[in-house]
């Protein structure tokens, strides 16, 4: 009577047919007009059962009274309170897998073949519970058949298990309290730890679930079985059939940097599922309700460990979180866990897209508010590296310069969110300027101006102040700063002990005057040339101001 037995790769499903052991009432035939159902034998109906509001089953009271003790004490009732027993009418509102599963129930009672499946086996459970349907009335009566069924295929088939989990999402709570979601959750998490490839990950494993970059799902699919099999078949589950799996993989000792990549990938498949529009569903809209009861569970099932999930992953869920007003505690801790993380990032791990029709490509003011719950962190921590942080912005600034959506005052704000003295360099934190200024020619003067005011010369290189100097971008103001600070260089290392001017004490004796008068005509040169550019400079800003006005009148 069963089926052949399933492997986990396998395509077929186990099956049974059941049939009663004694029937006290052949039916000829089954039919159904619409909403009704008419069981046709020699003797008349007596029994009307009623599915919810308008399904009807016309049947006879012996044989449903002789497996359902349930449909036996109601008869027994009203038999009891003087009514006809004649035509009863019953109701079953509440029953589980309701007319669909009631049919099924109807022709085991009345002797006919009823086949088993993993995608009936839990209603048709469930709803013989609820029906009282045990043995003490018949030997082999249905809990006892559908019993011994659910516990083959929940041991057996990987995939009949999943099936069977997926036809519980709509008797949930007659499912939970049968143990019917425990049996094959606790099923799943045994074949999972008993299987040796989903232990084995490689090496590339956190690059093979960095998702979040470009095209998240875009996986070759047989990496993805040899790695971690199981992964795709646990994403398609609910989330709270989800949590419940995740959690006894936990127990059975799983690695957190598995479990945090499968919490990604269920993530990544269920955002793939829906759609975030310029209008984000109300607060009170069931629909937001949902997506914040998912963001909340999944932020509550990370691994706590450290390095068990990516941290651009956290900053998408902390995006998420945010768009669906989750609960502030919730918030608050994940944001300390993303900061506490930044010093070991990469500035590609900062990258997070808008959702829906935003105005820029990528989200700053979630960057901005880590960095903020950062520097709460190190305010308290001496043994903090800030300098890393700053660093690590300053690249994450190099990489959506680019962006021809980004506002300058999105730029200047991050630019601005560590003081000057942070930096021990600034050549990121110009190449980050000069890309932003490429990409934005038609920014005003004052604009280039904020945006390279954050930028001192002394920390950059040799190179870069070489660069700096012949780049036509920067404002006219910061490459006469420029200049003029590279001859005051000049002279510093002119008259600097390590210079070639002054090597030994005997040479600077000799030569101290004639080199006094060398520095002291220098000096007057270069104020002669200072003067100079500060004329030109005037006069630029005039003719730029005049321009300006001709521009108005025309």
């Amino acid at each position: 009577m069963l089926g052949r037995r399933s492997s986990v790769s396998a395509d077929k499903h186990n099956r049974c047919m059941i049939v009663p052991s004694t029937v006290n009432m052949v039916a000829e035939a089954i039919e159904r007009k619409d909403t009704y159902w008419f069981v046709r034998t020699k003797v008349p109906s007596n029994l009307v059962v009623q599915i919810g509001k308008k399904r009807k089953f016309h049947l006879h009271i012996l044989p449903m009274i002789s497996r359902s003790a349930y449909l036996n004490r109601i008869v027994f009732e009203k038999k009891n309170a003087g009514m006809s027993i004649n035509n009863l009418h019953v109701e079953l509102n509440n029953l589980p897998g309701g007319a669909e599963v009631f049919e099924l129930i109807v022709k085991f009672c009345y002797g006919w073949k009823v086949e088993l499946t993993a995608n009936n086996a839990a209603p048709l459970y469930c709803a013989a519970k609820f029906l009282e349907m045990v043995d003490d009335l018949e030997t082999g009566n249905l809990i006892s058949r559908t019993e011994t069924f659910l516990s083959f295929i929940i041991f057996s088939s990987w995939k009949d298990t999943f099936q069977v989990l997926k036809t519980c999402e709509t008797i949930s709570s007659y499912a939970r309290d049968l143990q019917i979601q425990r049996r094959c959750s606790e099923a799943i998490a045994w074949k999972v730890c008993t299987n040796p490839t989903a232990i084995s990950l490689g090496d590339d494993e956190s690059q093979c679930f960095n998702f979040w970059v470009e095209n998240h799902t875009d996986f070759s699919y047989e990496k993805k079985i040899a790695e971690n099999w199981w992964f795709e078949d646990v994403s398609l589950l609910r989330i709270d059939h989800f949590i419940e799996v995740m959690t006894f993989i936990r127990k059975k000792g799983v690695k957190p940097e598995v479990l945090g990549s499968c919490i990604a990938y269920w993530t990544a498949k269920w955002l793939s599922r829906i759609s975030f529009g310029v209008r984000i569903p109300t607060h009170k809209s069931i629909n937001h309700q949902v997506r914040r009861v998912i963001v909340e569970s999944l932020i509550r099932i990370i691994p706590v460990e450290e390095n068990s999930v990516p941290s651009n992953f956290l900053l998408h869920l902390l995006k998420l979180g945010l768009m669906m007003k989750i609960d502030a505690s919730l918030l608050s801790n994940l944001e300390k866990r993303i900061a506490s993380t930044l010093e070991n990032c990469q500035p590609v791990d900062l990258l997070v897209k808008n959702y829906g029709e935003s105005e820029t490509l990528y989200d700053v003011n979630i960057v901005a508010r880590i960095v903020d719950a950062y520097v709460s962190l190190a305010s308290r921590n001496s043994a903090s590296k800030i300098f890393v942080v700053a660093r690590l912005v300053d690249g994450f600034l190099a990489l959506i310069a680019r962006d021809k959506t980004l506002p300058v005052d999105d730029f200047r704000m991050l630019a601005e969110l560590f003081p000057k003295n942070v930096r021990y360099s600034d050549d990121n934190l110009y190449r980050a300027i000069d890309r932003y200024l490429k990409a934005h020619p038609n920014l005003s003067e004052e604009e280039r101006e904020g945006v390279c005011r954050v930028m001192e010369y002394h920390k950059l290189s040799q190179e870069a102040r070489e660069h700096a100097m012949k780049n036509d971008r920067l404002p006219l103001n910061m490459n006469a700063q420029f200049m003029l600070l590279q001859q005051v260089n000049m002279v510093k290392s002119m008259v600097n002990e390590g210079s070639m001017y002054r090597r030994t004490s005997a040479q600077m004796i000799i030569s101290k005057q004639s080199e006094c008068f060398k520095v002291q005509k220098q000096m007057k040169i270069m104020k002669q040339e200072v003067e100079n550019l500060k004329n030109e400079l005037n006069k630029v800003q005039l003719c730029r101001v005049y321009i300006k006005k001709l521009a108005r009148k025309l």
